[in-house]
């Protein structure tokens, strides 16, 4: 594997890292240009502000005097999940406008995402929300291809496993789209993120990176997000991965630093939203909570805000030294 230095990927920064400052999208590039990011990665509408044109065009020429590349992304895509809101439109709507707004703040893709773990369980099983997505995306295929415009889906808050989300981007068709690959949301899948990014390396448009802590505890294992470098889940050796197998492609820093939470595969209720994990991979995730140690919850801040950018800071030195960017 080349070493670090050898391979200089493109630097980026999900803007939910800071999602309480509250800025505007020039604020909020002016942030990231100062922290030498190539990327900034509009995870959702509300942090560019509007999709009105005249208001793309303005955040597309601040980013490109900064020499920042715009990624611009939207919530659930999927009309029978938990988290999709039909009050935006249909979900075709809701795709066919963020491939023009897209086009318009030149962004050559559009991150979305299915649901989350909530998603796992219900009347549809987590394979019948797969297969709806793939139907609105098969619908906007020409739309997209059109636009020259790609949708990264993610991996989001425990809807998917990284195989799943391979059979979603090849019932879709790789052709217009791919992965926005999350290296915290397989712990949120019972699932070892090395795991994820081996399924859907192939596939891989842009990402969100963070590092996680897990641990055994009686109902099964804790798991908890945390800063670059403070988990236990060979972080450094997934970055090093990422940059080697997913050559140009944005590692965009998404830091979100939560208590632990429990998930009790020791309860047999459980597994009724886990019944098709693969033993092996289930094992994998098991040794990983076996080497970890117990991580206390994070203070309460006082500053939310403030905190965000703190803990953003401290990972965005780390992986600067990882990389020697």
């Amino acid at each position: 594997m080349p070493s670090p230095a050898a391979v200089k990927p493109k630097f980026g920064i999900d803007l939910f890292s800071i999602r309480s400052s509250g800025w505007t999208p020039f604020q909020y590039l002016d942030y990231c240009a100062k922290w030498k990011a190539n990327v900034v990665h509009f995870s959702e509408i509300r942090f560019i502000g509007s999709l009105e044109p005249d208001n793309l065009k303005k955040v597309r020429a601040h980013a490109g005097k900064l020499g920042i590349e715009l990624e611009i992304g939207m919530r659930s895509i999927c009309p029978t999940s938990k988290a999709f809101d039909p009050k935006q439109g249909t979900a075709e709507e809701q795709l066919v406008r963020m491939i023009g707004a897209a086009n318009t703040a030149g962004s050559g893709l559009v991150r979305a995402f299915l649901g989350t773990m909530a998603d796992r369980t219900g009347d549809i099983p987590i394979e019948g929300h797969i297969e709806n997505t793939v139907k609105v995306l098969r619908k906007v295929r020409s739309r997209a291809m059109d636009a020259g415009v790609k949708i990264a889906i993610e991996n989001h808050a425990g809807d998917m496993q990284g195989r799943e989300l391979k059979t979603l981007i090849e019932g879709a068709g790789p052709d217009f789209t791919g992965a926005c690959i999350d290296s915290g949301n397989p712990v949120w899948t019972i699932e070892d993120p090395h795991v994820t990014l081996d399924m859907l390396a192939p596939y891989v448009l842009t990402s969100h990176i963070r590092d996680s802590a897990v641990w055994r505890v009686p109902e099964g294992a804790a798991v908890r997000w945390t800063r670059m470098g403070e988990g236990n889940v060979d972080i450094d050796g997934y970055v090093r991965k990422f940059v080697e197998r997913c050559p140009g492609k944005a590692l965009s820093l998404e830091i979100i630093v939560t208590p632990p939470r429990i998930f009790a595969y020791n309860d047999p209720k459980f597994w009724d939203g886990y019944r098709n994990v693969p033993a092996w991979q289930f094992a994998r995730f098991l040794a990983m909570a076996d080497r970890g140690k117990p991580l206390p919850a994070p203070s309460k801040p006082a500053d939310a805000a403030a905190r965000e950018r703190e803990d953003l800071e401290a990972s965005i030195e780390y992986t600067h030294r990882l990389l020697n960017l």
